[in-house]
């Protein structure tokens, strides 16, 4: 009874993603582009032997890797503490509630045009404190120039979007948090547990469908990051934070070349694809092998 009821909803998202991904599919082995007049026109699979052996394909697709595994790692651990912390009975709990949904409820152009003032040098805010300190004049440096330095450009993109998701992550914990039963803490103290021990005991194990909830809806987000990267760096310095969702973009909008955008678009819905069954299949490994072990 309950899949037919869900049936109505499952066949509006099929159609939906659908439909696009497989236009997306079907143009990924066709020629698209200002060199055939934006005509479709079957070229045998060359699309994906040029992303193959395409270079910037490969390193955007380390980039967005890096972003993702970073971010995401970051906001499960401080989304735990937060849902944590929510989950106590005191004074002011709901206003303290409320006000930490307001990162994820801004729009992200919004964030990260706020976020790219806040790195901006010389007159963004960091500029100024490391001036202050006198960062610069440790390290023999005239500004920090975090945006416009590799190394650090895509650090900032991390700290836009754990402050802007962690939120989002923390109020999945929250919910499952609320799921848990208060009998089975109190029988845990009345048996001489440690609180510590039951966060390892009881919530970490029940809680463990959210966790993993809140994972695969933010690997899939941060695996797909555009607007973000494409207001804080547009992708630079010199293509060091551009993910594939921008390079993808770049290919249909810049170089009016749909047909390798579309095998971009394939190639990290396929790649991401692969990333959540392999990360679904290692906890739920690890959550059989913890069951044999008891």
């Amino acid at each position: 009874m309950i899949q037919l009821l869900l049936l109505p909803a499952a066949l509006l998202i099929a159609l939906i993603f659908g439909i696009p991904l497989l236009r997306y599919l079907w143009l990924s082995f066709h020629a698209d582009s200002v060199i055939t007049s934006l005509v479709a026109i079957p070229n045998n699979g060359a699309n994906w032997f040029r992303l193959f052996n395409d270079q910037r394909f490969w390193q955007d697709t380390y980039q967005t890797a890096r972003f993702a595994f970073v971010s995401v790692s970051l906001e499960i651990f401080l989304a735990l503490g937060i849902a944590l912390l929510l989950d106590q009975r005191w004074r002011g709990r709901g206003v303290v509630r409320a006000i930490t949904l307001l990162p994820w409820a801004l729009p992200t152009t919004v964030m990260a045009l706020g976020w790219r003032w806040i790195f901006n040098t010389p007159n963004g805010p960091i500029e100024q404190f490391a001036k202050l300190i006198g960062l610069q004049h440790l390290y023999g440096l005239q500004d920090l120039n975090i945006l416009a330095n590799p190394s650090l450009t895509w650090l900032a993109t991390v700290v836009g979007d754990v402050w802007k998701t962690t939120p989002f992550v923390a109020l999945i914990l929250l919910a499952g948090l609320q799921t848990i039963p208060n009998d089975l803490y109190e029988a845990f103290d009345l048996e001489g547990g440690k609180p510590c021990a039951g966060l390892f005991k009881i919530t970490l194990p029940l809680l463990q469908p959210y966790l993993l909830l809140g994972l695969l809806f933010r690997l899939a987000q941060a695996f797909g990051v555009f607007d973000l990267i494409q207001v804080m760096t547009g992708g630079g310095p010199a293509s060091s934070t551009e993910s594939l969702a921008l390079y993808a973009y770049l290919n249909a909008m810049r170089f009016l070349d749909f047909g390798y955008s579309a095998t971009v678009m394939i190639a990290s819905f396929l790649l991401l694809v692969f990333i959540c069954l392999f990360g679904w299949l290692v906890i739920h490994q690890t959550k059989h092998f913890r069951e044999v072990v008891k």
